[in-house]
């Protein structure tokens, strides 16, 4: 499965994580509409968390890890909140919509 961005076509595993980070909002967009996401600024909120944790330290955080940053920036962030905004897993879906590649084991570490 591939993404075309902008005319540009972007590699992907096969399960539709891109091989390279790809920080463009239209990439986003592209990725959340083939996973039937319609974002809002709480989706926004998580992607920017997401992408940042990337840059920093070169990987995404497990859910428990992501749970507990996103506590400091969503003060009402909870499991059930997060896995209405990315239903088949907030860690891995939430990367793959972020633009990122697939997560390291169960979701990151």
């Amino acid at each position: 499965m591939a993404y075309v961005v902008n005319g540009e076509e972007l590699e992907t595993d096969e399960q539709g994580f891109l091989l390279a980070a790809d920080y463009r909002d239209e990439v986003v967009e592209a990725i959340a509409a083939a996973e039937g996401i319609a974002l809002t600024d709480r989706h926004w909120t998580v992607v920017r968390y997401l992408r940042d944790a990337y840059r920093d330290h070169g990987h995404t955080p497990n859910f428990r890890n992501l749970l507990k940053g996103l506590g400091e920036v969503l003060p009402d962030c909870d499991s059930k909140s997060l896995y209405d905004l990315f239903p088949t897993g907030p860690a891995k879906q939430g990367a793959k919509v972020a633009g990122l590649p697939q997560p390291l084991g169960k979701g990151g570490y």
